[in-house]
Parts: C-alpha cells; structure tokens; sequence
C-alpha cells in the first residue's frame, strides 16, 4: 500500500469516527450539560423536561443532528448569549422537531410546530430571542405550549437586583 493510500485510509477512518452516519441511529450528545426546564402554560399546567444545553457556536452548529431516538421529555436548549434574530435548519436531522423561540425573560415568542426532517429551509424567530427549545415534533401542539406561555430554566433567571416583581404595592 502507497503512503498515500494509507493517509486515505486512516483520514476516512478517523472522519467515520468523528460523526455518526446517516441511517446510524444516535443519541443525544452527552457532553453537553444536561438540566431540568419547565414550560408552564396559559392552562395552568406545568410541563417537565430534561434538556441538553448547546451554548458554543459548534454545539449549536450540530445541534440534535443525526439523533434518531428523543424521549417526549427530553429536548435541547440553544442558548445564543443574547437576543438576536435565529435562523435554525433541519439539515441531517432525521427527527420533526418542534422549534420554541424563548425571549431573555423566558416567555415564548414563537413556535415552528412539526419541522420536515432533513430541510434546509430557514425558520426564523419572529423577533430578536435569546434561545431555542427543540423538543419532538408535534408534542407543543399535544401539550397546548402557545407563544406567551413561560420557560422556566436556569437561563433565564431573575438577574441580580431585578426581584421579578414589577408590581407596585399599596397599603
């Protein structure tokens, strides 16, 4: 075998290594941090979920790509620092998926219910946001979650000398 045949080998190898293939079932990446996330809504309920938490540029980038198996309870936080208009795609995604546009405060501004697996169109936050819940397509929808409702996560915490409380109080 020629040198070069071998750096064929071993770089097809290692980039074999480094992604899941299509058609190759994965799960959601475990490096990410994982927490607890709560949406309550207008009906009074509170819904409970596990997420995976995608902060950096990369992680954002591949997002729940090639996942084939998400629990109804499970989901993925995109956390963009800051609000901005978002543009997410369902490239190599096998998975509808239900996009929630979260304002910094917590509140949602919008919802992409039941995205085609393996899109690439563009679906873009309504207005600036601050970060993207994807959970499994069609389950904002089974679960009544409607743009106003509230997620509760540590992300969108109360900030320091902000009580949350914007109510006057009389005597």
């Amino acid at each position: 075998m020629s040198v070069r045949s071998v750096i064929l080998l071993v770089t097809a190898t290692v980039m074999a290594c480094a992604e899941p293939q299509p058609g190759v079932a994965a799960s959601m990446p475990d490096h990410l941090p994982e927490s607890d996330l709560f949406i309550e809504t207008a009906d009074g309920r509170r819904h409970a979920f596990r997420v995976r938490v995608a902060a950096s540029r990369r992680d954002r980038g591949r997002g729940l790509m090639r996942v084939t198996d998400l629990p109804e309870d499970a989901g993925m936080l995109f956390d963009f620092k800051d609000q901005a208009m978002v543009s997410m795609w369902m490239k190599n995604t096998p998975l509808s998926l239900d996009m929630i546009f979260v304002l910094d405060d917590g509140r949602i501004s919008s919802i992409a219910g039941a995205t085609t697996p393996f899109s690439r169109r563009h679906i873009r936050s309504e207005e600036p946001v601050r970060a993207v819940l994807e959970i499994g397509g069609g389950l904002s929808d089974r679960l009544n979650i409607r743009a106003g409702d509230q997620v509760v996560h540590a992300l969108f915490a109360v900030k320091p000398g902000d009580d949350g409380d914007d109510a006057m109080s009389g005597d």
